[in-house]
C-alpha cells in the first residue's frame, strides 16, 4: 500500500528554509519517495484556523519505507533545520488499496 506525506508550511527563515529544501530530496529519493506536488501554493477551499503558504506531498511505495524516510529524517540534522524555519504540519496517510 502506498503512503503519503501531506506537508503544509509557513516560512519563517528563508535561508534555513533554503538549506533543507536542498537536502531533503536525498533522504525522500533514498526512501523510495517522490515528490507528487512540490511548493505549491493552495487555494483556499474552506478557511480554517491557517493557511499555509506551500503545500507539499510526496509518495512512498510502502507505509515502511515512508516510515523509514520519517525515522531516518527524525534523527538527523534536517528536523532540527525544518523546524527552526518553518511552522506547519506534517501528516503520514496511507492510500487506498
Amino acid at each position: 500500500m502506498r503512503s503519503y506525506i501531506l506537508v503544509d508550511v509557513n516560512i519563517k527563515e528563508m535561508e534555513g528554509f533554503m538549506d533543507y529544501a536542498t537536502r531533503i530530496p536525498e533522504l525522500i529519493e533514498r526512501h523510495g519517495g517522490r515528490y507528487i506536488v512540490k511548493g505549491a501554493e493552495p487555494e483556499v477551499i474552506r478557511d480554517g484556523d491557517s493557511i499555509p503558504q506551500y503545500a507539499v506531498v510526496i509518495e512512498f511505495p510502502t507505509t515502511e519505507a515512508a516510515d523509514g524516510f520519517i525515522q531516518e529524517r527524525s534523527k538527523s540534522e534536517l528536523i532540527d533545520v525544518f523546524n527552526r524555519s518553518t511552522t506547519g504540519r506534517i501528516l503520514k496517510v496511507d492510500g487506498c488499496l
